[in-house]
């Protein structure tokens, strides 16, 4: 891929920098891992650079995008990030939902639901992980039933980011219990702020509350709440898990793994005199090289037209790879001072970092198999009714 800007990038760059120096002064500071205390700045400025058509750069215009492509969403965040200005306050709503929304929504939930998540007035999750499916989302417990107006949904949900904030979420529930757990289950669009739904905050060692744990207790929706089709819920989660992957492509720059930005600090540190961890400092520097070199590749990919595939897996175990080799090289290198500023805040949200999105052996298995053609594992839990795996240890609890 030609890394320089086309002629029509190189002028839509020029009308982003301008309008983001004219209005920066209105700007919040960048967040942290994408996470706020606050989000009402956020939703303001989120609204402001959706009237400047700089939010849902990818989406089409007949939703509010811009119609443009991949490469012109890359250029808005680094604008963004080169003025030293916050993003968007909904990654996961403007990144993953909305796709979603646009590719298996009805026109109804389009038009109900699109204008105001693009402009921040709304907030949303995403409703997935739970205590015993997290990786195996397949295997999810929470239980829509039928009533008589609709669904009652209950069951419990974790590791949410940005529950708290939210005003609706995309949640995955099972609704029928006597079919194989891939095909027994249901995507919703529910509401967040009623007296049926509990947020709890999961602190971490920070001392931050990054992520949520979710309650839900017989929560009442309407027919209209479901996203696609009764029992087709897991071909709506396939289609947000593709926008999850080109989402956190965009995400990784954000991080701040750069090379540059890495080596640079360390370049004359006088721990360097030892060779052992000069290599390890120019291992992780050309790890991080070569990730933004796939990513360039995916990104080259997107605009032409391709689907993200499993092999971007490849990505986030890389980076979290490299983010955790990072960290270990920079407690040696400066002691306990590593535990201050951006990478110690990065060393404290590791943990999660590995899980988000898929643990890593997860991901490893789904490379080998969908990548690299390797056998797969025998599973027998594909073919047998939810309902009768709660009978086996392994999936004792299940509800019947």
């Amino acid at each position: 891929m030609d890394l320089r800007d086309t002629p029509e990038q190189a002028a839509y760059r020029g009308e982003v920098r301008a309008w983001i120096e004219a209005h920066r002064h209105e700007a919040p500071p960048p967040t942290r891992g994408n996470h706020s205390v606050d989000p009402e700045p956020y939703r303001r400025w989120q609204a402001r650079l959706a009237e400047a058509g700089l939010v849902g750069v990818t989406w089409p215009e007949e939703y509010g995008g811009a119609g443009l492509g991949p490469v012109e969403q890359l250029i808005v965040r680094s604008e963004l990030r080169r003025a030293g200005c916050g993003g968007i306050l909904d990654n996961i709503a403007v990144g993953i939902i909305g796709p979603t929304i646009i590719a298996r929504g009805s026109s109804e939930q389009q038009r109900r639901y699109l204008g105001p998540m693009l402009r921040g007035e709304e907030g949303w999750c995403q409703l997935f992980s739970e205590p015993a499916a997290g990786s195996d989302l397949a295997g999810v417990r929470t239980r829509a039933r039928h009533t008589a107006d609709g669904f009652s949904i209950s069951g419990q949900k974790v590791w949410t980011t940005g529950a708290q904030h939210a005003d609706f979420g995309l949640l995955l529930a099972r609704t029928d219990p006597d079919v194989p757990k891939h095909k027994g289950l249901t995507m919703f669009l529910v509401p967040m702020r009623v007296p049926e739904v509990t947020v709890r905050p999961l602190r971490g060692m920070s001392g931050g509350a990054s992520f949520n744990e979710v309650f839900f207790d017989d929560v009442p929706v309407g027919d209209q709440a479901v996203l696609g089709s009764v029992s087709g819920g897991w071909g709506v989660a396939l289609t947000a898990l593709m926008f999850e992957r080109a989402t956190l492509l965009g995400a990784f720059d954000e991080i701040g793994f750069s090379a540059e930005r890495f080596a640079a600090p360390f370049a004359e540190h006088r721990e360097l005199a030892d060779a052992h961890l000069r290599q390890r400092l120019a291992q992780v520097t050309c790890g991080l090289l070569s990730l933004r070199y796939s990513s360039y590749r995916t990104l080259t990919a997107l605009s032409r037209g391709a689907v993200p595939g499993p092999e971007a897996a490849l990505g986030k175990i890389g980076v979290i790879e490299a983010a955790r080799q990072g960290c270990e090289l920079i407690a040696e290198l400066v002691g306990p001072d590593a535990l201050e500023g951006d990478w110690g805040e990065t060393a404290f949200n590791l943990p999660g970092l590995r899980s988000g999105g898929g643990t890593e052996e997860v991901l490893r298995n789904m490379v080998g198999e969908r990548v690299l053609g390797l056998p797969p594992e025998p599973r027998t839990d594909k073919r047998t009714p939810f309902r009768e795996l709660g009978r086996s240890p392994a999936g004792a609890g299940v509800p019947a």
